[in-house]
């Protein structure tokens, strides 16, 4: 698979982060950089296909602006991760053994959030947009390539690996913990539909509905250590 495109993300995003003081009024702006890394749950919100929820792992940094007096910080932020995707399918195309296929899914996710103060600095509500650039869905087992996916007739679980790359999501969560260590808990939603390219593909949809839609969704848990 290619990642120049995630590693120029990658590249972008670093050249943000910065550690600086400055002073505005009566109180310093602290700019801090923050290090993240956690477990996901993940799954795939449509009505094509039978999903199931799987896990991950992300990692990645956070510049934040903390601005005391205020009631509220700002960061941006980036992060990078792999999921895998359970969709259910059958060996053959008369089969009633069904198993499920796990996709695996890369991802680089850039962010802008705003973080409420529930109570003070140890507690925030964090709230934002994120812009994803994800891989095509790759199989953990090549194996499977040509099984049936459920629902259609004849369509292939190779047929359905070229999702859209760029999507918008909505992040919303929990930060809690002292300056240098915190814990964090996301949900994350993808208000785009990852699986419009699927119908721009010359697929057999035969048996099933030939428009497709699906939202990615992902539960984020994980510690960050800030600097």
């Amino acid at each position: 698979m290619k990642y120049n495109r995630i590693y120029l993300l990658v590249a972008l995003s670093l050249c943000f982060v910065t550690k600086s003081f400055s002073q505005k009024g009566n109180y310093d702006i602290v700019n801090g950089i923050g290090f993240f890394g956690g477990i996901t749950k993940v799954n795939l919100d449509t009505d094509n296909f039978i999903t199931k929820d799987s896990d991950g792992f992300i990692g990645g940094l956070t510049a934040t602006v903390e601005i005391p007096h205020r009631w509220y910080n700002m960061s941006f932020g980036m992060q990078l991760s792999e999921s895998k995707i359970g969709i259910l399918a059958r060996p053959t195309a008369s089969s009633t053994a069904n198993q499920f296929i796990d996709y695996k899914l890369f991802a680089a996710q850039v962010a802008l959030m705003g973080h409420i103060k529930l109570a003070g600095e140890y507690v925030t509500l964090d709230v934002g947009p994120m812009l994803q650039y994800n891989s095509k869905l790759e199989f953990n087992d090549k194996a499977q390539e040509d099984y049936f996916i459920n629902n259609y007739n004849n369509l292939l679980a190779k047929d359905i690996s070229e999702i859209s790359n760029f999507n918008l999501n909505g992040a919303v969560g929990i930060t809690a913990g002292y300056k240098f260590l915190k814990l964090r808990a996301h949900y994350i939603y993808g208000f785009t539909n990852i699986l419009n390219k699927l119908e721009n593909e010359n697929i057999d949809t035969t048996g099933g509905n030939a428009r497709f839609k699906g939202n990615l969704s992902m539960l984020v848990f994980g510690a960050m250590l800030s600097f």
